[in-house]
């Protein structure tokens, strides 16, 4: 049996002693034991707060990476908003449910770098996303050389793929497949900007859609 510690004054005193030899308050069985074991259920509750601290600590820097990544960006103005909105109608009618209820319901549409695309840098772009942050950052060249809504329908697939957590090889590759379901085939669009930009840009990260054809060159989802 170990000696009994007094809560009050701090004195240890003997295991058989039912007060303090010091101050005489009563000695409590539930801290009497100097490293005693911790009650029961006790050491559970412990484990149990160490647990939830770990994950209510990451959401507090989600949130306020979060924050700061869209106070230090600009939102879209009213006419942007328009050009996204049909885009995004082009979509939803074209059957991608899971692509419509990100842009819909999660994205935050920016129009200038935040902090962290800054840091880190991109090359030209049309558009680019913030995974998983549902940060959707839209440049000037996404309103300035689409041909049509649909073109804008096009880029917004591709960034909500990645807003489903594709990478880029992965988020060409699903685009430049279901391309003909918004309506955008060579045909129609062969010759602007972003099918050229598009093309180039599935053709490195998806080579693999090109292999078609007796060169062996060819897209395979024509």
């Amino acid at each position: 049996m170990k000696n009994r510690k007094c809560a009050g004054c701090g004195l240890v005193n003997f295991p058989s002693a039912s007060d303090c030899k010091r101050c005489g308050a009563p000695l409590e069985p539930y801290f009497a034991f100097e490293g005693a074991d911790a009650p029961e259920g006790v050491e559970g509750r412990g484990i149990l707060r160490r647990a939830l601290a770990v994950p209510a600590v990451l959401l507090f820097l989600l949130v306020g990476c979060h924050a700061s990544l869209l106070f230090t960006s600009e939102g879209v103005t009213y006419d942007e908003r328009r050009q996204v909105s049909r885009a995004v109608e082009l979509i939803e009618r074209a059957g991608f449910e899971r692509e419509t209820f990100l842009l819909k319901r999660l994205t935050n549409f920016r129009t200038t770098d935040n902090w962290l695309n800054a840091y880190a840098g991109h090359a030209n772009a049309y558009a680019s996303t913030n995974f998983p942050f549902e940060i959707v950052t839209l440049y000037p060249d996404f309103f300035r050389y689409p041909a049509d809504d649909v073109e804008r329908a096009v880029i917004l697939l591709h960034e909500a793929r990645h807003l489903a957590g594709a990478d880029e090889e992965e988020a060409c590759a699903s685009v430049w497949r279901d391309k003909e379901r918004l309506g955008w085939t060579r045909e129609k669009y062969g010759k602007t900007r972003v099918w050229q930009n598009v093309a180039e840009l599935s053709r490195r990260f998806a080579p693999q859609l090109f292999d078609c054809g007796e060169d062996g060159q060819q897209d395979c989802y024509e």
